[in-house]
């Protein structure tokens, strides 16, 4: 349970830092006060989770031929459709993430990716494996 925490924290913060890199990806919280903004963040990092490991995975496996044949590049199409959808569903609960076009959200997941993976390297020695 700690893990998973740290994980939401961490994609959240991600999140955060993509929105102040990336001019076409802004989050939209539901109130203005800071807690509804962190609750935002957190609850966007949730839904991208939750998007990432069902639609994300099953396409991934779907798509393996794909991605072998652009060499990976596929990637970049399909996270950027993934960040798109998130920002859908967010924005049908009122509040959340937004992206401007399809190629801010390429942008977005690739800023995303990188400092989500950076963060997690930081984090590796406070998310210890059983």
């Amino acid at each position: 349970m700690a893990r998973f925490l740290i994980k939401l924290i961490l994609n959240a913060v991600a999140l955060w830092i993509t929105t102040l890199l990336v001019v076409g990806v802004h989050v939209v919280p539901y109130a203005p006060d800071t807690a509804a903004v962190l609750i935002s963040y957190l609850l966007i990092a949730l839904i991208f989770g939750i998007v990432n490991g069902v639609v994300g995975g099953f396409v991934r496996v779907v798509a393996f031929p794909l991605y072998i044949l652009t060499l990976g590049l596929l990637a970049l199409v399909v996270n950027g459709l993934l960040l798109l959808l998130v920002a859908w569903i967010s924005g049908l609960l009122g509040f959340g993430l937004v992206v401007d076009s399809f190629g801010w959200g390429v942008v977005g997941a690739l800023v995303l990716g990188i400092v989500s993976w950076l963060l997690g390297l930081l984090a590796r020695p406070a998310t210890p494996r059983r």
